[in-house]
């Protein structure tokens, strides 16, 4: 969100500059009260803003209070006194001097602007909102009304996204998107966003468009592959991701999605290679160990099969993959009276498991439980059925909220 230093940055620098080049840009007739055939020595709006940009605060409010002595209804002169009250963090007489430049004319953008700016300086960014839309109503070119907008709703969809309410989020980064569709930093919050919601076309929308903007982002890299996975493209995701490694060779969690993609695409001892460098940077990697027990297993290597899931129920006891894993070892070496407890827990850590209830149900048929196995096998059936109306890829590689905006400013 937009936070005070960016506000007083706005309040006190940019704005005197942007009001200096108004003022500079505006006809003569604009001046008519303060600069018609006046001697040079008679102060002007022209002049007080130009000390003012200069830092010389004191000689611009003297020539200010000057202009306003003979013509209280200035109304560039009210805004420049606002912005040097503002920069003295005399808010509530700033506030004042910008509301009367605005009654004088309501049509003034720059005193909406300001306003509107003074408002996200002192954390009302509900009443700046207003303000803000307003004047760029009036002039749509104004960039500092509209970089302000687009982070006060950035913060307010982050807010959003953070108490549960997604769709509001995204309502929130739309309208930032419609202001400035070439902020990086709103591309990719659409696409964490999007990701969360499940929307991977849109997902993939803005995270493209956020390394058009910022090329070789790590964590728009990451959100794109995350979403190329969803959609299950994974020969795209494969060489995302290997951009990403390029980048971030040291990251375990970029080996382990690198792997996941190579062994979607049945590449395994390239997927191996992968999983095992991510274990070897992070050895608490539990889903590189799952990942490679299930390799193992489709291999028919039961006995190494056995040892990778033991070392993720090590570290996690429940995990619903490990415990299924274990009991498909158990199964196929015959050992029924063990496979059935690891395949029910499997079930009860993660109810949409498919293949726990599956091969529960090939398990309860071998031990003569005849109505649980036709019960279980219905539930596998029922769940098959589930993903298939959903095309979607239940594999997650990690939850989109360890994602984070990064806090750098984008290159010009």
């Amino acid at each position: 969100m937009f936070n005070m230093v960016t506000g007083l940055r706005i309040i006190g620098i940019g704005l005197v500059a942007a009001c200096l080049a108004g003022i500079l840009l505006m006809p003569p007739a604009s001046f008519a009260q303060t600069a018609s055939s006046a001697p040079a020595s008679v102060p002007t709006v022209r002049s007080a803003a130009a000390a003012l940009a200069a830092g010389d605060s004191k000689r611009a409010e003297t020539e200010l209070n000057a202009i306003l002595q003979s013509s209280p209804n200035d109304i560039h002169a009210l805004n420049l006194l606002g912005i040097l009250r503002a920069q003295q963090q005399r808010n509530d007489v700033a506030e004042g001097l910008f509301k009367k430049a605005i009654s004088i004319q309501p049509e003034f953008a720059a005193g909406h602007a300001d306003l509107g700016l003074l408002y996200v300086q002192t954390g009302k960014d509900d009443l700046a909102v207003a303000e803000l839309q307003q004047s760029l109503k009036l002039d749509p070119g104004r960039k500092d009304a509209q970089t302000a907008l687009v982070g006060i709703r950035r913060g307010q969809a982050r807010l959003a996204a953070q108490s549960g309410d997604l769709e509001k989020a995204l309502a929130l980064l739309i309208e930032a998107r419609k202001l400035d569709a070439t902020d990086p930093n709103v591309q990719f919050d659409f696409g964490i966003v999007a990701l969360r919601m499940s929307l991977f076309p849109d997902a993939v929308d803005a995270f493209d468009r956020t390394l058009k903007l910022r090329p070789n982002d790590p964590q728009a890299l990451y959100g794109l592959g995350r979403a190329k996975i969803a959609l299950a493209k994974f020969d795209e995701a494969e060489q995302v991701f290997e951009r990403y490694v390029e980048l971030r060779p040291d990251d375990a969690s970029g080996h382990y999605a690198l792997g996941f993609t190579l062994q979607a695409l049945q590449h395994a001892d390239d997927a191996r290679a992968e999983y095992e460098r991510s274990i070897t940077l992070q050895t608490q990697q539990t889903e590189s160990y799952y990942q490679l027990g299930l390799m193992d297993l489709d291999a028919g290597n039961l006995r190494t099969a056995a040892t990778q899931f033991q070392r993720v129920l090590n570290r996690a006891p429940q995990h619903a993959g490990a415990l299924a894993g274990m009991g498909r070892v158990r199964f196929q070496e015959k050992n029924y009276e063990e496979a059935a407890p690891l395949l029910s827990r499997a079930t009860v850590a993660n109810p949409q498991m498919r293949e726990a209830h599956y091969y529960l149900g090939l398990t309860d048929a071998r031990l003569g439980r005849k109505e649980d196995s036709e019960k279980e096998l219905a539930i596998a059936s029922q769940i098959e059925h589930d993903e298939v109306e959903k095309h979607q890829n239940m594999l997650r590689i990690i939850d989109p909220d360890q994602l984070q905006a990064p806090e750098h400013t984008p290159n010009p």
